[in-house]
């Protein structure tokens, strides 16, 4: 059986292994909430206010040494050889428990369970990052065509692409990430692994969600 990666599986080998696989899969259709927007650079726009609840910028989360020694084959080949794992084979694709996302190098939080939908592509897909600031985008051009590469701004770690297929009332992105590239914090661990800022997100919810139903 044909290995779903592109190289041969070792570090450092090969330029880009797997790159430009990610999200070949055309998603299904996003359930609508009612919202009607009229551009995706409205859409954008108005999506963004950000989840910060604390200035996360103050933590340093570069990349080192010692952090990518840890990574297991799989998380090396996403995150610092851009490649892709296979779709609906991999950690997070069908995940729903409610948390937060990290860069599986730095730890930097990058996106909430709040924003993540079902794309039908095989890949843990969301709406936007937990901040603007958390991710960088550039230009990918493997593979013949042209998109947008998004990795994490602190390590710089490959984590997948953004299209403009997602749900419009949502602000119409589909950030599809790789779940090499990142590990999940759930909310119950939030404080025990110093992401208790984060907790307020989902205690917000969870009032709005009992007040909705008095």
């Amino acid at each position: 059986m044909d290995s779903p990666w592109s190289d041969d599986g070792q570090r450092g080998s090969g330029p880009n292994p797997g790159r430009g696989l990610l999200c070949r899969v055309t998603p299904q259709p996003a359930a609508s909430t009612g919202g009607v927007v009229t551009t995706n650079q409205h859409q954008t726009d108005q999506h963004h206010t950000n989840h910060r609840t604390t200035d996360y910028r103050r933590t340093d989360y570069r990349k080192t040494d010692e952090a990518v020694r840890r990574l297991t084959d799989a998380q090396y080949r996403v995150t610092q050889r851009d490649g892709t794992e296979p779709a609906f084979h991999n950690e997070y694709w069908d995940h729903h428990e409610p948390g937060i996302y990290v860069d599986v190098v730095s730890g930097q939080p990058l996106f909430t369970s709040i924003d993540k939908y079902d794309s039908g592509t095989g890949w843990p897909s969301f709406t936007r990052p937990i901040d603007s600031d958390a991710v960088t985008t550039t230009t990918d051009h493997t593979l013949w065509m042209r998109r947008t590469e998004v990795r994490s701004a602190g390590a710089d770690s490959h984590l997948g692409h953004v299209f403009d297929d997602g749900p419009r009332d949502a602000g119409g992105q589909r950030y599809c990430m790789n779940s090499a590239a990142l590990r999940f914090i759930g909310v119950d661990d939030l404080e025990a692994q110093e992401y208790g800022a984060y907790r307020s997100l989902f205690d917000d919810r969870t009032t709005d969600s009992t007040n909705t139903e008095e």
